[in-house]
C-alpha cells in the first residue's frame, strides 16, 4: 500500500487543528454559566406558581426584550410568568413601596430579578502550531512553526435573585457569566435556560420540557 506524501499529512494536520480551535472558539460563544449561588437551606415552599421577572436597568428595550423571552421560558415550563414592564412601567429605580404595589398587582407568589454587574474586556493570546514542510517523514514529525493568535472578547457578569413574596426574603441567588454577548435578544434564551434549569434542581420552578 502506497504511503501518503508529507504535504497531505500537514496538510491534513493543519486542518484538523485549525478546525479544532474553531471549535474551541465557537464552544465558548455566546454562552453563560453560573460561576456562584447560593440557596436558603430552610425554605420549603415552591414549585412557585406565577414569576414576575423585572431586569433593573435604564434601557427599556433591552428591558422589555429580556423580561418576555424569560418569562416565555417560564412559561414553557408550565407555570405563570408576568414582565414586570406589564406592571411597572418606570425604568430605573424605584421605591420600594412602588416595587411591592406592582409585585401585588401582578399576583405573584416570586419575584425573579436581574441585574448586569458589569461588562469586562479581555484578551487572549494562543498560539497555534502548524507543521513545516520537509522532505522527510522525521523532518515533518519534529518541525513546528508557532503562529501567536490574538482575540478581544467581553465578559458580561449579572446577578440574578429570585424572592418569595409572600415572606419577602430571598431563596435563591446567582452570579453569571456570558461569554462574548451579542445582543439581548440573542442572550436571553440560553441564559433564562441556564437559570431556570438551576431552580428546578431547587424545586422552586418545575422543570423545562426536555
Amino acid at each position: 500500500m502506497r504511503s501518503a506524501p508529507a504535504s497531505t499529512f500537514r496538510n491534513r494536520f493543519t486542518m484538523a487543528l485549525m478546525g479544532t480551535a474553531l471549535t474551541l472558539l465557537l464552544a465558548g460563544c455566546a454562552s453563560t454559566r453560573i460561576v456562584d449561588s447560593w440557596s436558603d437551606p430552610a425554605f420549603t415552599g415552591g414549585p412557585f406558581k406565577r414569576v414576575m421577572v423585572i431586569a433593573v436597568t435604564r434601557n427599556a428595550s433591552a428591558r422589555r426584550t429580556f423580561e418576555d423571552i424569560f418569562a416565555a421560558k417560564l412559561r414553557a415550563t408550565g407555570i405563570e410568568a408576568v414582565p414586570g414592564y406589564q406592571r411597572l412601567a418606570e425604568d430605573g429605580p424605584v421605591s420600594e413601596e412602588r416595587m411591592n404595589a406592582a409585585v401585588r398587582a401582578a399576583g405573584a407568589d416570586a419575584l425573579l430579578m436581574v441585574r448586569l454587574l458589569r461588562v469586562d474586556r479581555q484578551t487572549r493570546v494562543e498560539t497555534m502550531y502548524s507543521p513545516m514542510t520537509f522532505p522527510t517523514y522525521y523532518g515533518f514529525y519534529s518541525a513546528w512553526a508557532a503562529y501567536p493568535e490574538v482575540y478581544q472578547y467581553d465578559i458580561a457578569t449579572a446577578e440574578v435573585n429570585l424572592f418569595d413574596v409572600k415572606s419577602n426574603r430571598l431563596v435563591w441567588g446567582g452570579t453569571t457569566e456570558t461569554f462574548d454577548p451579542k445582543s439581548v435578544s440573542r442572550e436571553s434564551p440560553g441564559f433564562a435556560n441556564i437559570i431556570i434549569n438551576a431552580l428546578a434542581k431547587r424545586g422552586l420552578v418545575p422543570a423545562a420540557p426536555g
